[in-house]
């Protein structure tokens, strides 16, 4: 085996980790020689990670969560995954996530749910939630994830981690399990604003330095509708609690209308989504996994609601279809949203937006497909947990959630930042100097 490393007691206790947090159904493939591979110098030297299951590891299967893809063994890794490899990172397996990262439940009907470390009963938020509930359980320092609507801000909110969505393009995006060019981007998972910085640094080359700022240099911008006027009872306290601590702190707040940037969002984004998938899965399938067609993954797809996602609106003659002139339409349509987007942050002096990641707490996995009642209301589950989250993913600027508190019921809640196109090390500098006040 060599030589024993600094970094390979860690991994040999994130292993006996994982054995003890079996039951929360965070790994699907487990990699019992990842002790092997420790002790590669590097800025990320001995930091365990675990990837979610549609980024490639060579070697590992690359399930995506679905039951077509369970045999497919990818022989290079993906590019994100070569970085932090090199930078000394060791991957511990691949981690659970929501069937083809269609949903914000990781309820996977394949493999098992992947339940929330502070209540097993509770989900872990998706389509990242292994990833997530891994780190929450200290089995890993940190992890990768993607996410193209809120897939790795939502399960880091309702775990009680950092969740960061980097600028899109900003990291390398091959050897991925695509829905959306448009929208997707491969996000780092940690404990710590810091061990994401050391993250971004790596997976983008970039090594501008990021410190605490003084909380009085900070200008936020508090969005007066669209992502605070409906929050679960839970959520709304802790969310004044912290208005309250960064004002106390010597923040600026500013009352700001997000209309500009959020009005018909969710269709534009979706939109563009369906019909990306069609297109681009079915490219990748070409190229990774041939004797498996859209179709065929389709006919083996084990949970309900995205079997449903595939009949209604990404298999051939399927009702839903998005045609490409609706397609051109919404790719317009995002290029004004995105304007808006900028427009709005220069209007007011911002360095950065903030509201709360997820409108409520994590929900019980038994009921969480049924849909969900929120202020007396029965709305939809995906619908309401990305509400907030999306507009940053449609207009591809980088966001990032972290800890905002426990709730009244014991759960976490998270604090959403969203930055300006481009302004990743800035964003994460406000990280964490805003986990300092709200932490």
């Amino acid at each position: 085996m060599g030589e024993t490393t600094t970094a390979e007691p860690d991994v040999r206790t994130s292993l006996a980790r994982a054995g003890e947090a079996a039951h929360l159904g965070g790994f699907i493939t487990l990699d019992p020689d990842a002790a092997e591979a420790a002790g590669k110098a590097g800025p990320l030297s001995g930091m365990t990670l675990a990837v979610k299951d549609n980024i490639h590891v060579a070697g590992l299967p690359n399930t995506a969560g679905t039951p077509a893809l369970r045999d497919f063994v990818p022989a290079r890794d993906a590019s994100a995954v070569r970085l932090v490899r090199d930078a000394g990172a060791v991957i511990l397996g691949k981690a659970n996530m929501h069937e083809l990262a269609l949903g914000i439940t990781s309820n996977n009907q394949a493999y098992g749910p992947v339940r929330n470390p502070h209540d097993p009963a509770r989900f872990a938020g998706g389509s990242s939630g292994g990833v997530a509930a891994l780190i929450a359980a200290g089995v890993v320092r940190a992890g990768l994830g993607t996410d193209t609507g809120g897939s790795v801000r939502v399960p880091a909110a309702v775990t009680g981690i950092c969740g960061f969505r980097p600028t899109l393009g900003r990291y390398p995006g091959d050897g991925v399990t695509p829905l959306s060019s448009t929208r997707d981007t491969v996000g780092p998972m940690a404990r710590t604003v810091a061990d994401l910085a050391l993250l971004d640094g790596v997976l983008a080359g970039d090594d501008t330095p990021v410190a605490v700022r003084p909380p009085r240099s900070i200008r936020l911008g508090v969005p007066t509708g669209h992502f605070t006027e409906r929050l679960q009872d839970e959520v709304a306290a802790r969310w004044e609690a912290t208005l309250r601590d960064l004002t106390a702190a010597g923040v600026s707040l500013v009352p700001v209308d997000v209309g500009s940037f959020t009005e018909g969002e969710y269709d534009t984004g979706m939109a563009i989504v369906l019909y990306e998938t069609r297109v681009e899965l079915s490219a990748y399938l070409a190229k990774y996994r041939p004797q498996t067609d859209l179709a065929a993954l389709a006919a083996a797809i084990a949970g309900p609601d995205v079997r449903g996602v595939f009949e209604n609106c990404v298999l051939d003659g399927a009702p839903g279809l998005v045609p490409e002139d609706i397609y051109r339409q919404c790719l317009d349509r995002r290029r004004q949203l995105r304007a808006g987007y900028t427009d709005t942050f220069a209007a007011h002096g911002l360095d950065a937006l903030v509201f709360p990641t997820v409108p409520a707490t994590a929900l019980d996995l038994a009921t969480c497909d049924q849909g969900m009642v929120l202020r007396g209301e029965p709305v939809d589950t995906f619908a309401t947990f990305i509400r907030n989250t999306g507009p940053a993913s449609v207009v591809g600027a980088p966001g990032l959630s972290i800890p905002m508190g426990l709730a009244a019921d014991g759960l976490p809640t998270g604090l959403e930042i969203d930055a300006p196109i481009g302004a990743d090390r800035e964003l994460l500098t406000l990280g964490l100097t805003l986990e300092r006040i709200c932490g």
